[in-house]
């Protein structure tokens, strides 16, 4: 009997393999361009009603309900920059907008919240906007959740599986949320794009646009080798997105090299140091945005620990605007591959000192000024969400290289 069964068992093994193989070829590269298209229409329409079959968890939308069924990624989610897209610096700013501007507020929404769900306002008749009655404020205050990436109409979508197959070995009835319809479109850097790559017609300085990601790594090494965003920012598709925000992420794209021209200097001599910086494993701009400030950064230090503030020196790397994004005052940013190259040069003024030679980033460097004037100019009723935002900013600066040379 087991015989004449054998047969059917591997035909339908056979089916399986070519239903999956045929699956992956309908994924033609027009068909995740014309996907992704789709899938980024924003806001994200509304849900509507859940299939009669789902349960309560499987309709709903927060991350801890999906995390029921994977806890990893909400873990590495809850950690991420993502889950903070709505935190108090943006939240504070648009309580008063909300009020004053709804349409401009509505418009940080389209990648911080873009659920229809996460939205207070919905277009009304008349071209007006009207109250939203699906809004779900606790759904809102996650930022950039789980369906925003993988939720459209109550069905699911996702990446093929670890071995590049499509198909499930399942109906999709007798799936958890009627399983998941798999797309090699996730793993392109084209579906962070919309979110990480103003239009050409976006706001601009200086004649490049203020968030130009996606079209830095395109022309970068990275993206001509198709190197993908995720691979660096997605690793083992774990869902961290780290990033200018991450020490070690950032230590990992660059390279630091430090060269002192003798070992021991007397007093009078002046001290020569070089130190040399490369974006070696960076796939966009060091840094990418206008927010963050890199500071290389020479200094002679004394045994008690006391910086001669006469033998600070530094450059910077940043892309620099003004607060109100009017002017560009300078962009020193490194390309992919591109160096900076920061001479040390110091009389020496006394004997027992020690050349300290660091990298310290500042990630919300803009922020810092930006909330001091919008609180010193009346932040509102947002006020108190901006002082913490203020806060978080002011403490998120960390030092990725630092060394210290005793010099007598």
């Amino acid at each position: 009997m087991a015989s004449l069964h054998r047969p059917f068992v591997l035909l339908f093994a056979l089916l399986l393999l070519f239903s999956g193989a045929e699956a992956q070829k309908r994924w033609t590269e027009t068909e995740q361009v014309d996907f992704l298209r789709r899938h980024w229409d924003r806001p994200i329409p509304p849900q509507g009603r859940s299939p009669a079959r789902f349960t309560l968890l499987e309709a709903s939308l927060r991350p801890e309900s999906c995390g029921t069924c994977h806890p990893a990624q909400l873990g590495d989610w809850q950690g991420s920059r993502h889950a903070e897209s709505m935190g108090p610096g943006v939240k504070g700013q648009l309580v008063e907008m909300l009020a004053t501007d709804p349409e401009s507020a509505l418009g940080c929404y389209v990648c911080h919240a873009p659920l229809t769900e996460q939205q207070e306002k919905v277009g009304g008749p008349g071209g007006g906007l009207a109250s939203n009655l699906a809004f779900d404020a606790g759904l809102q205050a996650r930022g950039l959740a789980c369906p925003a990436c993988h939720v459209r109409g109550h069905q699911r979508f996702g990446p093929p599986k670890r071995d590049g197959s499509l198909a499930s070995e399942l109906p999709r009835e007798r799936l958890p949320h009627n399983g998941v319809t798999r797309t090699p479109a996730f793993l392109r850097a084209e579906f962070c794009r919309d979110c990480h790559q103003f239009p050409p017609d976006g706001f601009a300085l200086n004649g490049k646009l203020l968030e130009n990601t996606y079209e830095e790594w395109k022309a970068s090494p990275f993206g001509r080798s198709g190197v993908q965003c995720q691979e660096c920012h997605m690793p083992d598709r774990r869902h961290l997105w780290r990033g200018i925000h991450d020490p070690e992420m950032v230590r990992s794209g660059l390279t630091v090299g430090v060269s002192i021209e003798q070992e021991h200097y007397r007093v009078g001599e002046t001290v020569r140091a070089t130190l040399t910086i490369t974006s070696s494993k960076v796939g966009h701009y060091f840094p990418t945005y206008v927010t963050p400030r890199v500071v290389v950064s020479g200094e002679l230090v004394g045994r008690s620990g006391r910086v001669l503030p006469e033998s600070r020196q530094e450059r910077i790397i940043a892309r620099e605007v003004t607060l109100d994004l009017s002017q560009e005052r300078f962009d020193t940013r490194l390309a992919p591959g591109d160096r900076l190259t920061f001479h040390y040069r110091q009389p020496l003024p006394a004997p027992g000192l020690t050349l300290r030679l660091a990298v310290t980033v500042y990630p919300d460097h803009f922020y810092v000024g930006f909330f001091e004037s919008l609180l010193a100019s009346g932040a509102g009723k947002g006020a108190a969400q901006i002082r913490e935002a203020l806060r978080d900013a002011r403490n998120s600066s960390f030092t990725i290289y630092v060394n210290e040379v005793p010099l007598t």
